[in-house]
């Protein structure tokens, strides 16, 4: 494949892309009682690792995800991007963060059923303010490397599921995916058309991008250089010792990067795409 993005590789005295230390969650429960789901987790990932979550339902790994993805915030605990805490951000903050430096593939797609493949994969562009004929070359482009040129004008209820998983990773790459977290992504796929994503993905790595695979198969975790295992909320194993670092180009995400327009170019925008859908589903 082409690569999506090739800039320079950070030097080795950066500070690690991705570190947490001594993280816990709790949940409260109807009663108010905590639920305490993840216990004391610490970690350290760089850029450009291809590392794999393992555990079991209810083993945590959900969790871990959804907070190394900045869609949820630990009880107590630390967690660094780029060498800097991310609590000091502010809301807007954290949710550019999570837009440019962040893409999300889900075990389910969760592609929007009433617009093309194109429209799904132009999302996150349409969030980050990027003009309307640049984000469709990108979505185009990103497409026909994932081998649905034919496909762009085609509804998800149109592909098949291995088809599908492609256009939401593609969605994922919509705005650099510099990090790309993959939650159980072959879940609903066949083994062979599995075996692909797989390839892709590490296909992807191979090219510098920093994959977080969460799985519960242990099949589909050896695809990843580095294997993180995780029981009852605590790490059991990491193999991070034995990690391949790879010579693959990546850009550090910044968080002082701003990519955007006006506000009200955003608010038409996010109008006009919650419009359709809200048309096609009553």
């Amino acid at each position: 494949m082409t690569a999506a993005i090739s800039p320079p590789r950070p030097d080795v005295g950066e500070p690690p892309l991705i570190e947490i230390r001594d993280v816990h969650k709790s949940y409260f429960a109807s009663d108010s009682v905590p639920v305490a789901v993840l216990h004391g987790v610490s970690l350290t990932i760089r850029a450009g690792e291809f590392v794999a979550i393992m555990g079991q339902s209810g083993s945590g790994k959900s969790t871990l995800m959804n907070i190394l993805g900045l869609l949820d915030k630990p009880t107590k605990g630390v967690y660094r991007f780029a060498g800097r805490d991310v609590t000091t951000l502010s809301r807007d903050e954290l949710a550019r963060l999570r837009r440019d430096a962040f893409g999300f593939v889900f075990q389910h797609y969760h592609l929007i059923p009433a617009v093309t493949a194109v429209e799904n994969v132009e999302i996150p562009a349409v969030y980050a303010g990027v003009a309307p004929a640049e984000r469709r070359a990108r979505a185009n482009a990103l497409l026909d490397r994932l081998g649905l040129a034919e496909r762009i004008d085609h509804r998800p209820n149109e592909l098949s599921g291995g088809q599908q998983q492609r256009v939401s990773i593609a969605r994922a790459l919509m705005n650099g995916g510099g990090i790309i977290l993959a939650d159980e992504p072959t879940g609903a796929l066949d083994s062979a058309t599995g075996a692909e994503v797989m390839a892709l993905f590490a296909e992807l790595a191979a090219e510098g991008h920093t994959v977080i695979l969460i799985t519960h198969d242990l099949e589909i975790a050896k695809a990843a250089d580095r294997i993180i295992e995780i029981r009852d909320g605590t790490i059991i194993s990491d193999d991070e010792s034995e990690v391949v670092k790879r010579d693959g180009d990546f850009a550090q995400p910044g968080l002082d990067d701003d990519v955007g327009s006006s506000f009200l170019l955003d608010m038409r925008e996010a109008v006009h795409a919650g419009g359709r859908t809200l048309a096609a589903n009553p």
